[in-house]
């Protein structure tokens, strides 16, 4: 097929806001998250030979996550990217002068705009800080989403099917560097999702690991320890949440984490535990890292053993703590970026500041994810993909980026522990991609026509209800 008759343009832009409450508080980074705001998106486009589709695209704002800077308040914050979600809506259906373009190119267009309204709106707003990039790129990544998917089902294909020369006018150098010539994104994706992957199980800092540790019980049919969670799931990964502020509750925590899942495999039954440990950024720097490693290795070398990779141990600013080095803690464990991953710049900063691996993240745009995961297996880099306690179909965005990623061993997902009751209306349609059996999830069915296996008439309903006033989901 020519590049010109898949690309798409974009005809209309739609977008709605979704709230849902969490079952039990999330702490994270020093910050603890009690409710998730989702963005949905639904975008009409049009193929040059005159084949229309609505793409749908959804993802949670992310607010503590993305725009942590305490010099602003919370309010604010939400304003700040709420009018940015308002400013990408308007920009897209122009965004493309016209022309019928690949996603990736209209991706392409839209980032250096997203630069110009962070500082038009902070000013607007008279933010003290400005809106962080990163918080930029997850407020676009709904949009980005819809587009992918509604190029897929504009043309008929699983959108993973529609990344090579065929389909993109442009090989990867035109995106990254030189090194890439020749090369285009189906070199480093799967054109099938992998059958079965298997999970990784958020223990954040404030989860019960047995019943001595509940305080007030929920009592709402769901597990509420860890243990339970492993006994219900055959868990077999879990991510663990530290301080990175108190070497000794880090220590124990750990520790304790490991305790409860080898009770739960004496009763079970023999397993191989994966562990990975997020410090979200705040270690205050290398050395914390290593006294944490060193201990953990003295006291539980066992555990030190299955822990998989280590992320993002201190800030995510790298140029302004170059003395972070992370060469000597990546000789232990894999130590991957996280919120410091806004682009392929950051990408090789970070090897030059000693960091092994990356995170993509559906959250920062699909878009990106592509790229990026690209650049990190030509260049021989650990790469994961994570979470941003995605839920619905925004969770099967996540799975499905995963999926079709060689290299990614495990899908992160957490909606299911803090946000059941969002996944109800995917689950019926998909219910191997929300329940976890030994451990593990099915994926097989994340495929297109479109992004993820979205059915096109959920996403040609939802265009609908957001051009309606006072349905659901229509923005507030």
């Amino acid at each position: 097929m020519a590049v010109s008759t898949a690309g798409i343009k974009i005809l209309e832009v739609r977008f709605g806001t979704v709230r849902f409450d969490y079952r039990t508080p999330i702490k994270f980074g020093g910050r603890v998250s009690t409710a998730s705001e989702i963005v949905e998106t639904a975008i009409r486009v049009e193929t040059a030979g005159g084949k229309e589709a609505v793409g749908f695209g959804s993802m949670p704002r992310g607010i503590s996550w993305a725009f942590p800077n305490e010099n602003v308040d919370p309010g604010s914050k939400h304003k700040a990217l709420a009018q940015l979600t308002a400013r990408i809506a308007q920009i897209l259906p122009d965004l493309s002068g016209g022309e019928h373009l690949h996603p990736l190119d209209l991706n392409r267009i839209l980032e250096p705009k997203l630069e110009q309204e962070i500082g038009t709106i902070s000013d607007e707003i008279g933010l003290e800080d400005p809106i962080p990039l990163l918080a930029a790129l997850v407020a676009a990544s709904p949009f980005d989403a819809a587009l992918h998917d509604g190029f897929g089902k504009a043309n008929g294909i699983d959108c993973y099917n529609g990344l090579g020369r065929d389909y993109i006018p442009h090989d990867l150098s035109y995106y990254l560097d030189e090194s890439f010539s020749g090369e285009y994104p189906d070199a480093y994706t799967s054109s099938v999702p992998k059958k079965s992957m298997p999970l990784y199980h958020l223990v954040g800092a404030l989860d019960p690991l047995t019943d001595s540790d509940i305080q007030e019980p929920i009592n709402d049919g769901f597990p509420e320890t860890l243990y339970e969670w492993i006994m219900a799931d055959g868990l077999t990964h879990l991510k663990i949440k530290l301080n990175g502020d108190d070497l000794e509750w880090d220590i124990n925590r750990v520790a304790d984490v490991n305790r409860i899942a080898e009770q739960a495999e004496a009763e079970a039954g023999k397993r191989e535990w994966t562990f990975s440990l997020d410090f979200n950024e705040q270690c205050r720097n290398v050395d914390y890292l290593l006294d944490f490693l060193a201990r953990l290795e003295e006291t539980s070398p066992r555990t030190i053993a299955r822990i998989q990779y280590i992320e993002q141990p201190s800030g995510r600013d790298l140029k302004a703590h170059p003395e972070n080095k992370m060469h000597a803690a990546n000789t232990i464990k894999p130590v991957v970026i996280d919120e410091s991953l806004v682009g392929y710049e950051s990408l090789v900063l970070s090897e030059e500041m000693g960091y092994s691996g990356v995170a993509l993240k559906a959250c920062k745009g699909q878009s990106q994810s592509l790229l990026l995961g690209a650049a990190a297996q030509k260049r021989g880099r650990f790469l994961c993909v994570q979470d941003l306690t995605c839920v619905s179909t925004n969770f099967m965005h996540s799975a499905s980026l995963a999926a079709h990623m060689p290299y990614a061993a495990a899908i992160e997902g957490n909606g299911r522990q803090y946000c059941p009751g969002a996944n109800e209306d995917m689950m019926d349609l998909y219910p191997e991609v929300f329940t976890v059996t030994n451990g593990r999830i099915r994926t097989e069915n994340l495929k297109g026509p479109g992004l993820c296996g979205v059915p096109a008439e959920f996403g040609e309903k939802r265009f609908e209800e957001m051009g309606n006033p006072g349905k659901p989901g229509n923005s507030k």
